[in-house]
């Protein structure tokens, strides 16, 4: 082991600290630890901006279509802030039946 890094020896802490976060190389001085909260956040917003780029809108595009509000959009796609459940379920709908959501939204 390298000098001057710590050593966790409790299995049990270290399950505990991977369970809840992606934890930095400390080899590595740009890398920084990930809470699961981040990790969330940020497999939402991927899923977001995939669906949105696979029926190939813009961001104002999409929102205007299906009622979202561009800057929650915009904030949900760069995780800014996460975006609640019953947004995520609508997402995946508008994936599956894009032209049937924006015709009950019309």
């Amino acid at each position: 082991m390298g000098a001057g890094l710590p050593v966790i020896r409790n299995v049990r802490i270290i399950q505990l600290m991977i369970k809840l976060s992606v934890l930095a190389d400390l080899t590595d001085s740009e890398d920084f630890d990930v809470s699961a909260e981040a990790l969330d956040r940020a497999q939402r917003s991927r899923l977001i901006r995939r669906t949105r780029a696979a029926l190939g809108l813009s961001q104002t595009e999409f929102a205007s279509r299906f009622c979202v509000p561009v800057g929650t959009l915009r904030d949900w796609e760069q995780a800014r802030a996460t975006p609640p459940d019953f947004a995520i379920a609508y997402v995946r709908v508008i994936g599956t039946h894009p032209d049937l959501v924006a015709k009950v939204v019309a």
